[in-house]
């Protein structure tokens, strides 16, 4: 698996570089700012971006921008978008048009490895990774008219790992559970959310983007 990190602190971004090659991830490219990572990202066509939002000049969108741009112009690019603090809005900007091939982690998250190395490449993969912060957030708001609503406790705690980007087998796992419960449980949220299977739609990834429409 070939990366290029974005991050503004050296430190940080070698850290994270050091800590990604001792774990067989070759990092082909490193930016300290928006611009540099787009020429990066171009030059070597990682097959995932590492995206601190928050970087040079300003220091406020400047990583989201550039990894927004990147999924426009290299869909084939996963892109893991990180962040100091849960910023939910940027969240839902970043997954609002597909969540296939992209995340959005708390940097806190970059301390358990192994939680980290199975987002990058899941994103890598063209999944989505969720941070479970944004998720217990967005789950927490409601809406008088919201569909999920209709959905069981237990059908929102699987449709909450589904936008973490876990797997079946991974919520089964994680909840104790066999995989055909989990398949019921997935069967059932797409026929509540009025998601009908069709060739050109991702049923699973339009769940988590009505899970994310919420706002």
């Amino acid at each position: 698996m070939r990366v290029v990190i974005a991050e503004d602190s050296l430190l940080l971004r070698e850290g994270i570089a050091r800590l990604l090659s001792e774990r067989g991830v070759e990092v082909v490219g490193q930016a300290g700012d928006g611009d540099e990572l787009v020429r990066k990202v171009k030059a070597h066509k990682p097959d995932i971006a590492i995206v601190d939002i928050r970087m040079p000049p300003t220091n406020t969108v400047e990583g989201l921008v550039a990894a927004k741009q990147i999924r426009r112009e290299l869909p084939d690019v996963g892109v893991l978008v990180l962040s100091q603090y849960v910023e939910e809005s940027y969240a839902i900007d970043l997954l609002a048009d597909n969540a296939e091939g992209v995340g959005y982690l708390l940097k806190d998250r970059i301390a358990d490895l192994d939680h980290f190395l199975d987002a990058i490449r899941r994103v890598a993969e063209g999944g989505s990774a969720l941070d479970p912060e944004v998720v217990s957030l967005l789950l927490g708001r409601r809406r008088s008219d919201d569909p999920l609503d209709q959905l069981t406790e237990r059908e929102r705690e699987v449709l909450a790992l589904m936008a973490e980007g876990r797997s079946n087998k991974a919520i089964a796992d994680e909840l104790v559970v066999t995989g055909s419960t989990v398949e019921k449980h997935v069967t059932n949220i797409f026929e509540k959310l009025d998601l009908d299977a069709t060739p050109v739609d991702h049923r699973r990834v339009l769940a988590v983007l009505r899970f994310l429409e919420r706002s």
